[in-house]
């Protein structure tokens, strides 16, 4: 009985990986497995392993293959020369007319299938070595797409068998020792999304960056996925926390970014395997590809995916423009940080500061330095310098052989799901992509640092920077009786400190959020008609994507909240109401119309005298909306709101009744509210507040500054600020016992702690409940405490 050359998706599985290759095999076991669980793949069929091997054999290839081959490995002929001349042979061949036969009946079945006599089809290459658990050849093979008719979809599945050939693939094999003739070609036949009227994009069931579990990454474009992939354009992002997803009535998207999406490719006209690009409209560019619903539900797939599988994947996806029908048309093992221990990391800190040239996203969390080397296309690739940092325009795979000898890769265009990051993740080396214009900006042989340490946003610096490197194993940590939190200020950041072992987040500032993403005065959005001309054009420029201007400072700090309540979930994360001063108000967009000048910030318009005062108590309003859009919307009960700088008992009943008119009213579906001890008015009236708030955080650093009457940021009296004092001791130890005697939790959030271990021990002798602590000092404070524990019984 002879080979089938033909199989039908729904007739292979994952175990089918050597007849069809890995993502034959996995489109096929998707479409048979996860069927039920409302998984949409488009119809389609795959060439065999022995389909390929039969065209090598009746054209007889080997022989000249190994000799081309031979050639370049021996020097004789460049990997230029040998692609080209074993590609030019594939396409000289002719089709075997027993394959081409069964090729295009399937091809008339699936036109049968889909009721179309000339299907449009994506014609993609599934190599029997690639997306496999340790290696993923990610774009080493082309894909062809709207190829319609029998003549145009033989020539483009002889193009697939060429491009086994690519001078990237050669070069993979090479690196990762696979034998080029034992590696076989399936081709994928599928029908097409009609994603050219809508969009489509990338999805992993992982953080790519950190290897945070709990989140689902979305890429998004208008138009055919190519583009994503490839990394021409920069996409929306969209970021999903997973342990909500099954949480009735919740949408748990934690992070929405607008991409730049300047172009969109898109069926060509009158021929086959057409595809041509066009620029999206500003109103397309201004607009999120996938609403909120459409968001949820590729979440939804991918967590099903994911559990089919075992392991995180990386997915393609598109959506229908005629019948808004979403489909995974690809899905593969993610390579790279599901191999990553979960119990050690490396963390990178810049130890000095320097002047920021450009801003781009973060592929990895290290750090780069050295000369940077401009080449902006393919055919000056020679030109590289072993161990400089690549500035190009993208790094698609013809430039891996030099990706992978660089320091570091900038690009102007891509997001962190193109085959661009990708691959610089498998190779290790740092990348931030789609800073716009660092060809430009960049100049040749200039030295420079990029950091993507800091987040979700790489920072390219103008000068070579020092840095430091610390390997943190997880699993050389004691345990602890205190419980031992974290401070988290910047959304960008929060998945990069999964891995310690913390009991929830004892302060998230909220003002971080404002200042860094939002970066217009609340009072502004409400009234935009107060503030000067200028600032109305800079606030139109961040609110894109929104039509309200109010809904974009809810939505922004929302979401932003809710990564930073994400990592350690469903541990507490305390978040501390917004506590900028007045000169510090003033700097956003628009805020000098609505901030007025004082002596001393310090002491003046603050904290909670804000939130129920008339100058800010529409801001306030927003604020209150968005923490209620956390917890009821988002689906993060996690959140407890903290009320910080609140002077007298009086005070915080006008507080907590702004909150309550807003929406959140304390013992209402749980919310607890946490009040900062920072002013010695919190500490002599303890029990008074303890009957209005469920928990006090103290915060040394105000209470220092106000119990010695030292201003904390004066260099002139730093050696007279000491939390350690005793006048500041007696008021921790007093508010400590308080607190307890009340029946409700203490904690502190500050670096004393840190700084001091017999800081650390004197509050551990206290009885304090909680410490929450920089993440970058938690391994060596944790090990402090429990020493100090041990020691005190």
């Amino acid at each position: 009985m002879s080979k089938p050359m033909i199989l039908w998706f729904e007739d292979i599985g994952i175990a089918d990986v050597q007849a069809v290759g890995g993502k034959n095999a996995s489109l096929g076991e998707m479409t048979a497995a996860l069927a039920q669980k409302g998984v949409k793949v488009p119809s389609g069929f795959a060439t065999t392993a022995d389909a390929y091997r039969a065209f090598i054999h009746d054209n007889e290839l080997a022989p000249r293959i190994t000799e081309h081959l031979s050639a370049f490995h021996s020097g004789g002929c460049t990997l230029q020369e040998a692609g080209q001349a074993i590609r030019s042979l594939f396409l000289e061949a002719e089709m075997p007319s027993h394959i081409a036969e069964e090729i295009v009946s399937a091809y008339a079945e699936l036109g049968r299938r889909t009721g179309t006599e000339r299907p449009a089809v994506a014609v993609r290459s599934s190599a029997t070595a690639e997306d496999l658990p340790d290696a993923s050849f990610a774009g080493q093979q082309e894909t062809f797409l709207n190829v319609r008719g029998r003549a145009a979809l033989l020539a483009a599945c002889r193009r697939c068998f060429a491009s086994l050939f690519t001078d990237r693939a050669i070069s993979y094999r090479d690196a990762k020792g696979f034998d080029h003739l034992e590696v076989a070609l399936s081709i994928g036949i599928q029908q097409m999304v009609r994603s050219d009227l809508c969009g489509s994009g990338v999805m992993f069931s992982i953080d790519t960056e950190t290897g945070f579990p709990n989140a689902i990454v979305i890429s998004a474009a208008w138009g055919l996925g190519e583009t994503v992939v490839q990394g021409s354009v920069n996409p929306d992002r969209y970021v999903v926390f997973k342990p909500l997803l099954a949480q009735p009535g919740t949408e748990p998207i934690i992070d929405k970014e607008l991409g730049g999406k300047a172009f969109r490719m898109v069926y060509g006209e009158g021929g086959s395997h057409r595809t041509r690009i066009v620029e999206t409209t500003e109103q397309e560019r201004q607009s999120f590809v996938l609403d909120n619903s459409d968001i949820v539900q590729l979440a939804r797939w991918a967590v099903a995916i994911e559990d089919h599988y075992q392991r995180p994947m990386d997915m393609e996806w598109a959506k229908d423009g005629e019948t808004g029908e979403l489909y995974i048309v690809q899905a593969r093992p993610e390579t790279v940080q599901a191999q990553a221990s979960t119990s050690t990391f490396r963390h990178y800190r810049l130890k000095e500061k320097g002047d920021p040239l450009l801003t781009g996203a973060a592929v990895g969390t290290a750090i780069a330095a050295g000369k940077a080397c401009v080449i902006r296309t393919v055919a000056d690739i020679a030109q590289f310098r072993d161990g400089s940092i690549l500035i190009t325009e993208t790094t698609d795979p013809d430039w891996v052989p030099v990706m992978k000898r660089a320091a570091g890769i900038v690009t102007n265009h891509g997001g962190t799901t193109s085959h661009a990051a990708i691959v610089s993740r498998e190779l290790g080396v740092p990348a931030i992509v789609g800073t716009g214009n660092a060809t430009e900006i960049i100049a040749e042989n200039s030295e420079i640092t990029i950091s993507c340490a800091d987040g979700d946003v790489g920072t390219i610096y103008a000068s070579i920077l020092d840095f430091s490197v610390t390997d943190v194993d997880i699993g050389s940590l004691p345990a602890t009786r205190t419980d031992i939190m974290v401070n988290i200020a910047n959304p960008a950041a929060a998945f990069q400190w999964w891995r310690l072992p913390a009991r929830g987040v004892g302060l998230a500032r909220m003002e971080f959020i404002i200042n860094a993403h939002i970066k217009v005065h609340p009072m502004a959005l409400v009234h935009p008609d107060r503030v000067s001309a200028e600032a109305q054009r800079q606030i139109r420029d961040l609110t894109k994507g929104y039509s309200d201007p109010s809904e974009f400072f809810v939505d922004v700090l929302a979401r932003g909240i809710a990564k930073l309540a994400s990592p350690y979930y469903p541990h507490p994360a305390i978040v501390r109401l917004s506590d900028f001063k007045t000169n510090e108000y003033a700097h956003l967009v628009g805020g000098d119309a609505f901030e007025p000048d004082e002596e001393n910030p310090m002491l003046g318009f603050r904290g909670a005298s804000r939130y129920y005062d008339e100058r800010y108590r529409e801001g306030f309003a927003l604020e209150c909306r968005a923490l209620k859009r956390v917890r009821e919307e988002l689906g993060f009960s996690n959140v407890i709101v903290m009320v910080p700088f609140c002077r007298t008992p009086a005070e915080a009943d006008r507080v907590l009744e702004a909150m309550a008119e807003n929406g959140l009213r304390r013992g209402e579906n749980g919310l607890q509210i946490y009040m900062m001890c920072e002013i010695p008015s919190n500490v002599i009236l303890a029990e008074q507040f303890a009957t209005r708030f469920d928990g006090f955080s103290i915060g040394s650093n105000d209470l220092t500054q106000l119990v010695l009457g030292v201003d904390r940021d004066s260099g002139i009296l730093a050696n007279l600020f000491d939390e350690r004092d005793e006048a500041v001791t007696r008021m921790i130890s007093e508010a400590i016992r308080k607190a307890h005697a009340a029946g409700i939790k203490i904690g502190i959030c500050g670096q004393g702690p840190s700084n001091h271990p017999d800081f650390a021990a004197f509050l551990i002798s206290e009885g304090i409940d909680s410490m929450s602590l920089n993440p970058d000092s938690f391994v060596r404070t944790i090990k402090a405490v429990a020493e100090a524990e041990g020691q005190s019984g």
